[in-house]
């Protein structure tokens, strides 16, 4: 059979091309000076064959066999192509037709189907991945790269899915690297990399659509264009844009203790703070509330769906061209720029929902055989500046602000003997207390009698702005076009991301070796509204810059590697950093189908940027960046343990509370690096043409573990004084004045350890039927009560068992394929600064069928994600992400 799109170059040049639908091809530019001419022929799904040539040939017959795993090429691991059995480390790589196989909105979503990937979603594009333990929906141990550059949004070091990355129409394959990746990507490549690597417009030339609807109002529109302007130039042009009805957060549960120290369990008369509600504010009550005194009483909040009044569509939309240029044979020029923008809804310190937000990002690269420099720069965004245009905002703001709006005609003592405009929250608390103390009376003294009295009567006779009255959505207008830090709800992001890299390939008899380095510039801009920078002034710098080598060689006819690379990181705020990796791969069998590794690595995570220069005052808590000097406080415990014990409270009793104070003290140093050092041990091998195994373990330990703090202090780092202690314990919870419940990211002393294996096998029966399954299994060892001990969290967020089983196939000459995948993953505790408790057990089916109309160029296809509509919480308070299903037609023309 023919196979149009098969690629064909001269070994160790750009000059080449594809072949056409017959399979034919033509090569204008081969020199014959120098015999042979030797051509590079490759397709997915078979064996790369190389011919030699002593003269111009026409009647060229090749035939290609289908390939077994081992013979895929890979860059990921080693940032050079190498064969995927000699691969030091554990690495996943995906090619375009199981790309086009993911049935999720997302690329990323959809890399959950392979082994010891762990996918955090909260909402339906906006998702982050993690690999090995310590998930999260910021994936701040991993790195993610499209053709080696950073798709994070700068302002978040997080990742919205694949929004930064390449087209979907345009993957040429995926690579995942899992465990540290240092020594030769720098810092944060700290428990994986992913790399994307797009569509080369001189091999892949040709016209792609695809259109797609389904429920939820789903439509999805890509497109793909690539062309050659003779033997020099081509370009390319991919994109698209999807929309969808998004889904929602409800979790009724309460919020962790560890979060919210005070709070009520669920279903209290007295109120409680929710998961997934906004603005449900307590307030403590001391000596002056009666009967409440020592007591917490929580306003009733607002629910995801009532904040976002209506607007849960969220979108996606991407376009990216590219020009390339061969200045010569073997030296290629490219120049290309990516514009993304979403509606979505993340989670991280609280909600977010981001309006018309995005980032533009531009490269400059300049390659040879074994060489490349590149720069690149990503600009952020979060809708318009200007208050009067639609943007992003925070939900827990938008709850909270609205609570304190000005409540018409309710009057409160200004404390200077007149009275002064109260606010809802006021009004409902004052309201409140007054009859909870009558039926505390009247009723003898029944605490839930008085309770359940009084927040009826506040709910009926003084309740808070009710939803879908014009009142609340002029209030709700108001907040979220309002910038102003501490009184509107507007999120700005404008920071920049300036990255150079370059590197050289020295092969040698010797010794084959690397040498790169890279500089990168953080410039982080919010206004306000999540940095300590201001309005008018500039953008907080931040820069990083590091060099790497890597030496390899192998022996007795390849069937022995042995490599070593290491790499020094320079930070501003952090010290220098040394990551070094240190590998052997034995390959035996007749065709060294058998392959063994081991290997040692050290990686350095960088705290975020958010860890280091965030300001944002979330109600409950303030969370500070921690490269300032450290911090001096009390732990929230001692909020709890003085309400248990109200006679503290009375100003009389200072002495007592000092000393009740003193037994919760709580010192934090500035931040340093996060280090893990891993030995890893793996096999790989294609056992018989029809199976395949790959099995890996490996141990973790970490040093100066960066992890989240929640403690009682100044603002200015200062330790309070007891009478600031009692003061903001019952006149506002800590949430507002100097005094704070302060959140900041810090070092935990003790060395923390986890452990893990996986295993995947591979049966291909026939091209009709391939199957799949891969185990994954991780562990934190440190025991979660090390952590607990130092009121801190883990954030392990690791399913403990995770498996997947999945088919796949094509017949009827390869007019019909198909593919189905079930993945079972095993409940966890999910730790996070918004929001910690158990994410359930869940079962996922996905599949997709597709039918090739070949003369027409199109295939109909039809499929879905999340079959079953199970239930599916990825990331705790965030939304189930439920079923998704789909029909669509793919147009393809090479």
């Amino acid at each position: 059979m023919p196979l149009p799109g098969a690629t064909v170059f001269i070994k160790g040049t750009y000059v080449g091309g594809s072949t056409n639908e017959e399979g034919q091809f033509e090569i204008r530019k081969a020199n014959f000076a120098n015999p042979p001419v030797v051509l590079v022929v490759s397709f997915v799904g078979y064996e790369t064959q190389e011919l030699s040539l002593s003269q111009p040939d026409n009647a060229i017959s090749i035939v290609l066999k289908p390939s077994a795993m081992l013979d895929q090429v890979v860059v990921a691991a080693s940032r050079i192509e190498e064969n995927i059995g000699q691969v030091p480390v554990t690495i996943e790589k995906l090619d375009r037709r199981q790309v086009e196989n993911i049935t999720t909105p997302d690329l990323v979503a959809g890399l959950a189907r392979f082994k010891s990937i762990d996918i955090s979603s909260s909402s339906m594009l906006s998702t982050s991945f993690s690999t090995r333990g310590f998930n999260s929906s910021r994936s701040e141990r991993v790195i993610q790269l499209a053709d080696y550059m950073d798709t994070s949004i700068p302002s978040l070091t997080s990742n919205f899915g694949n929004l930064l990355g390449a087209p979907i129409l345009d993957v040429a394959s995926v690579e995942i690297v899992h465990g540290p990746a240092s020594a030769l990507y720098g810092a944060n490549a700290f428990n994986g990399v992913l790399l994307t690597n797009s569509k080369d417009p001189f091999k892949d030339p040709g016209l792609t659509v695809r259109v797609r609807g389904g429920n939820r109002n789903m439509r999805d529109l890509q497109l793909r264009y690539a062309q050659k302007f003779g033997e020099r130039v081509a370009f390319k042009i991919a994109g698209g844009a999807m929309w969808a009805d998004d889904f929602l957060a409800n979790n009724e549960n309460a919020t962790d203790k560890a979060i919210e120290p005070v709070n009520n369990p669920v279903g209290s008369n007295l109120g409680y703070d929710a998961v997934s509600r906004y603005g449900d504010i307590g307030n403590t009550f001391g000596a002056s509330g009666g009967a409440l005194n020592g007591k917490t009483v929580f306003l009733p909040g607002y629910t995801e769906k009532e904040l976002i009044a209506g607007d849960d569509r969220t979108h996606s939309y991407k376009i990216a061209p590219s020009l390339s240029v061969l200045l010569t044979n073997r030296i290629k020029a490219t120049a290309d720029y990516k514009y993304a923008e979403a509606n979505t809804t993340y989670q991280s310190a609280s909600r977010y929902r981001f309006i018309n937000s995005g980032a533009h990002q531009a490269r400059l690269q300049v390659e040879g055989r074994n060489w490349f420099v590149r720069g690149y720069t990503t600009r952020d965004f979060s809708g318009g500046r200007d208050p009067q245009t639609d943007g992003s905002y925070n939900l827990g703001f938008l709850g909270a602000f609205l609570q304190t709006k000005i409540a018409p005609g309710f009057m409160v003592p200004n404390g200077m003997g007149g009275t002064r405009p109260g606010t809802y929250a006021e009004r409902y608390f004052g309201t409140y207390a007054q009859v909870y103390n009558q039926a505390f009376q009247a009723n003898g003294g029944n605490a839930e009698a008085a309770a359940l009295a009084a927040r009826n009567f506040a709910n009926a006779n003084a309740p808070v702005l009710r939803p879908g009255s014009p009142e609340f959505e002029a209030a709700r207008n108001e907040l979220v076009h309002n910038p102003t830090p501490g009184q509107g709800a507007r999120v700005i992001l404008r920071s920049i991301l300036n990255d150079g890299s370059a590197q050289y390939n020295f092969n040698t008899n010797v010794v084959d070796v690397i040498v790169g380095g890279a500089y990168r510039q953080y410039l982080l801009g919010s206004d306000g509204s999540l940095f300590e920078d201001t309005k008018d002034g500039d953008r907080i710098p931040n820069y990083e810059y590091g060099a790497y080598t890597q030496l390899s060689k192998a022996l007795f006819n390849d069937r022995l590697k042995l490599a070593a690379a290491g790499r020094i990181d320079r930070f501003k705020n952090f010290n220098t950093a040394f990551s070094p990796r240190a590998s052997i791969v034995y390959s035996a069998g007749g065709d060294k189908q058998h392959n063994f590794r081991v290997s040692y690595g050290r990686a350095f995570r960088a705290p975020t940027q958010n860890d280091q220069y965030i300001k944002l005052d979330v109600g409950r808590a303030i969370l500070l960046g921690n490269v300032r000097g450290g911090f001096q406080g009390y732990t929230t415990s001692a909020a709890a343990a003085v309400a248990a014990n109200p006679a503290l409270l009375a100003p009389s009793n200072e002495a007592n509370l000092t000393t009740t104070l003193n037994n919760y003290r709580y010192s934090s140093a500035s931040l340093k690096l996060e280090e893990v050092n891993s030995i890893e041990i793996g096999y790989r091998a294609q056992v018989t043409k029809q199976l395949f195994v790959d099995l890996d373990y490996y141990y973790n330990t970490y040093n100066n573990f960066i992890a989240t703090q929640n403690f009682i202090g100044n603002v200015d780092g200062s330790s309070t004084t007891a009478a600031n202690f009692r003061t903001g314990l019952t006149t506002s919870q800590f949430r507002a004045g100097n005094t704070r419940v302060i959140q900041i990211a810090t070092n935990v002393e003790q060395t923390v350890n986890s452990q893990g294996a996986a295993g995947t096998l591979g049966y291909r029966f026939s091209p009709a039927l391939t199957l799949t399954g891969n185990y994954s299994y991780n562990n934190l060892v440190t025991n979660k009560e090390e952590f607990d001990k130092k009121g801190t969290q883990s954030y392990f967020n690791t399913p403990k068992h995770k498996f997947n089983i999945g088919v796949d196939g094509q017949v009827l000459k390869n007019k019909l394929s198909y593919n189905a995948n079930y993945r079972w993953v095993d409940g966890y505790l999910y730790e996070s600064t918004f929001a910690t408790g158990d994410v359930p057990s869940t079962q996922i089916v996905d599949a997709q069928v597709g039918y090739t109309f070949s003369k027409l160029h199109t295939t109909l296809q039809a499929g879905g994600t999340n079959l079953l509509d199970a239930t599916n919480f990825q990331v705790y308070g965030a939304p189930s992400i439920g079923r998704l299903v789909y029909v669509g037609l793919l147009f393809d023309i090479k």
